[in-house]
């Protein structure tokens, strides 16, 4: 696609926020789990997803989940639809889930938005645990969330990728789809893309936001 102009890869959340910052379509890449989980529940019919940030975060960077749960809340009430929340620990209690997002909770119940669901954030099986369709889908995660919500602190453009296996997808579809997601989403006011591993610390983050970069180098992908 002539006007994609610019490809970075990147990491973390601070990568994501100077991306952002920068005029570029952000892609978030979480392979375990959170970037997976959001592509299962679009498999499974939902209208939009969304990360957010837990209450506390170590990232050097500004985070603002209240607002996302503002902007999911608007999201529902357009679709007429709930919200599901896809929150940590995995293994827990859905009131340990919620004493993590108390912020993001408190955008949505702003906004009067209804929460449907809090399920644990585990990749493809996520999309068995609640009916996804047309719903709104926040996920909350250390790291995928809070680089998805730096970015989106800074300007709304963010979508999220994966190459690992989702709901319906197997192979290198997932990774296809994220490269079409991107296509799709870039407009002339974007000066690029930035494809951004959610931790450095994460080796299949950094090889699978390099291998979607990759795919866009080849033709008619």
């Amino acid at each position: 696609m002539e006007k994609l102009r610019r490809i970075i890869v990147d990491s973390d959340a601070s990568g994501a926020q100077e991306a952002a910052r920068a005029g570029l379509l952000v892609m978030i890449v979480d392979v375990i789990d959170m970037s997976t989980t959001l592509e299962s529940a679009l498999d499974a019919g939902a209208a939009a997803v969304l990360g957010a940030s837990p209450d506390f975060t170590r990232a050097p960077v500004k985070v603002m989940p209240e607002e996302i749960g503002r902007h999911a809340a608007r999201l529902a009430r357009e679709a007429g639809q709930g919200i599901i929340v896809v929150a940590e620990p995995r293994v827990g209690s859905e009131e340990e889930r919620l004493a993590r997002c108390q912020k993001l909770m408190k955008g949505i119940e702003s906004e009067r938005g209804l929460v449907e669901a809090v399920i644990p954030n585990i990749g493809a099986e996520t999309a068995k645990l609640a009916d996804f369709k047309d719903k709104i889908v926040v996920a909350v995660s250390d790291t995928g969330g809070v680089a998805y919500d730096a970015a989106f602190v800074e300007q709304t453009r963010v979508i999220t990728g994966t190459v690992a296996r989702t709901y319906s997808q197997k192979g290198i579809q997932p990774a296809l789809t994220a490269v079409r997601r991107a296509r799709d989403m870039f407009t002339e006011q974007d000066k690029g893309l930035a494809i951004i591993a959610a931790s450095r610390n994460s080796l299949e983050d950094v090889l699978a936001a390099q291998f979607i970069a990759n795919l866009f180098l080849q033709e008619k992908i």
